[in-house]
């Protein structure tokens, strides 16, 4: 029998070892990145906390300089594209949220302006949601919760006006009171009316449906059943192209979220199909679709948790520098992704 000192020695450089590897796996996981035709982990930014549109670059310079025309000029283009007009709000609502001297010199000097009260319902939305915070209802104070609905009933006021200057055919002053709809918890009668406004104008419209799935999942007013129910007949109205199947996806994740026992779902064929069905969505896509990055994303987070890793590196090449998917819901995203993405490399090596 060796000598318990020897055994002792072997066992302290056993663990020395583990210690190392595992550091070293660590330091290097971000190693396969450039390699693999990635771009380095410390360059990963969340999906739209950057202006890739020089045009919008250029727009919400000059309204941070309280020059408001640039953005008018640039929140009214795309003709019936709804979806992408849609998008386009978003970062000048972050810019509004926080800075709104320019916005009030845009609806002070166009007060019939709907893009400008829209970005005005955007702005005051943020406000509400950021006063509140993403935590479960029992753990917001007293306090947050008051500020909450205050600005919250602001931003209601706000889209009435938003949907009274709205012109024939646009969709997006309705769209934008989904949040609304979900933090002031509206029945699913009233939310069904307003669901009919929206579809009335724009059946496909991708930011309305992604909100929607929201209010339909379990954590808000709705339950795995009606979440489902929903993405499925969005997804059977939806032409090719629409990247409407990736709500599929989303509500499988958010079915997990919920109850972790229920991960075998993932490997299921109804996943399985629904994922092939993303897939197929994707390669019909336009190029400029504004939730191509998100579906690259969630469909990535699919094949992976599928056992198809391999598959999944062709779409994190073409998310670039973004995270998307699911992966920008957890506490370090960039870890997160950058881990998906050295297993979706390995597994190609």
């Amino acid at each position: 029998m060796p000598h318990p000192l020897v055994i002792v020695t072997l066992l302290v450089l056993l663990i020395r070892l583990a210690l190392w590897l595992n550091k070293h796996r660590k330091a290097t996981a971000g190693h396969d990145a450039p390699a693999a035709g990635l771009v380095p982990r410390a360059e990963l930014v969340e999906v739209g906390s950057e202006t890739a549109d020089p045009a919008a670059q250029a727009a919400l310079d000059a309204a941070k300089a309280g020059n408001w025309r640039p953005a008018a000029a640039y929140l009214s283009e795309g003709d019936r594209d709804w979806s992408t007009r849609y998008a386009r709000m978003d970062p000048f609502g972050d810019l509004a949220a926080t800075d709104d001297t320019w916005l009030w010199q845009w609806r002070k000097e166009q007060p019939d302006s709907p893009e400008a009260a829209q970005v005005q319902t955007c702005a005051l939305v943020k406000r509400a949601w950021e006063i509140r915070t993403g935590k479960y209802a029992s753990e917001v104070t007293r306090e947050q919760a008051m500020g909450f609905h205050q600005v919250l009933q602001e931003a209601a006021e706000v889209s009435h006006e938003a949907i009274r200057l709205a012109p024939a055919g646009d969709p997006n002053a309705w769209v934008m009171q989904q949040p609304i709809a979900m933090g002031q918890g509206w029945s699913h009668e009233r939310y069904r009316a307003l669901w009919s406004e929206i579809v009335a104008r724009e059946p496909h419209h991708y930011g309305a449906h992604t909100a929607a799935l929201q209010y339909w999942c379990e954590k808000w007013l709705g339950s795995n059943e009606l979440m489902h129910e929903f993405a499925d007949k969005a997804i059977a109205g939806a032409p090719a192209g629409s990247l409407l199947t990736v709500l599929k996806l989303r509500a499988y994740w958010e079915e997990v979220l919920r109850d972790k026992s229920a991960a075998p779902l993932y490997r299921s064929a109804e996943y399985t199909a629904a994922l092939d069905a993303a897939l197929a969505d994707l390669a019909a896509a336009d190029p400029a679709h504004p939730g191509i990055v998100p579906a690259r994303g969630w469909i990535a987070h699919g094949l992976i948790e599928n056992g198809r890793p391999a598959q999944a590196l062709d779409l994190f090449r073409g998310m670039g520098r973004e995270i998307a998917g699911p992966w920008i819901y957890y506490g370090n995203p960039a870890a997160v992704f950058d881990a998906a993405r050295t297993k979706a490399a390995r597994a190609t090596a």
